[in-house]
């Protein structure tokens, strides 16, 4: 069963904000419904800060966008907010063509984006 076309999630915690580092593919079909199914429930359980680390997607598709802006939406509906890492290459050019570099913040590095939370950033690499 190769998993090599997926989306790998892990979940990592600083300060109170939640960083999701995904690998792989975010596009339609299970992996963005994963995607998704894991930002809804982290907004379910009342996590207002979240982090989508970028780096090591290799594709991104309008499912993969959907899951991210209706996430940020909610988030913002509720005093939150949601942030984006690392976006390269695919990536960074599909999330520019949709114009959403200008809307949802957007920075070069973890450490960056905590920063921009407003967080005391004791995370690894600063």
């Amino acid at each position: 069963m190769g998993t090599s076309m997926g989306l790998e999630i892990s979940k990592r915690v600083v300060s109170d904000i939640t960083i999701l580092d995904l690998v792989g593919r975010a596009t339609i079909g299970a992996n963005t419904d994963k995607l998704d199914h894991e930002l809804r429930k982290l907004v379910a359980h009342g996590t207002l800060r979240i982090l989508v680390n970028l780096a090591k997607v290799t594709m991104m598709d309008s499912s993969g966008i959907a899951a991210i802006v209706g996430t940020y939406v909610s988030l913002t509906r509720e005093g939150g907010s949601l942030k984006l890492s690392h976006p390269s290459g695919r990536v960074r050019e599909v999330l520019r063509v949709m114009r959403l570099l200008n809307s949802i913040p957007t920075f070069e590095t973890d450490a960056e984006a905590l920063d921009s939370f407003g967080a005391t950033a004791q995370s690894a690499g600063s």
